[in-house]
C-alpha cells in the first residue's frame, strides 16, 4: 500500500470518518487490481 493512502486512511480512521474510508476503500481495490 502506497504510504499516501495508509496516511489517508490513518486520518480517516482517527476522525470515524466512514464515507472517506469506504473511498479509499475502493481507490486501493482499484489500484490494487490495476497493478498486479
Amino acid at each position: 500500500m502506497p504510504s499516501w493512502l495508509k496516511s489517508q486512511m490513518q486520518k480517516a480512521f482517527y476522525e470515524k470518518n466512514r464515507y472517506q474510508i469506504k473511498l479509499l476503500n475502493q481507490c486501493w481495490f482499484f489500484y490494487r487490481k490495476k497493478h498486479c
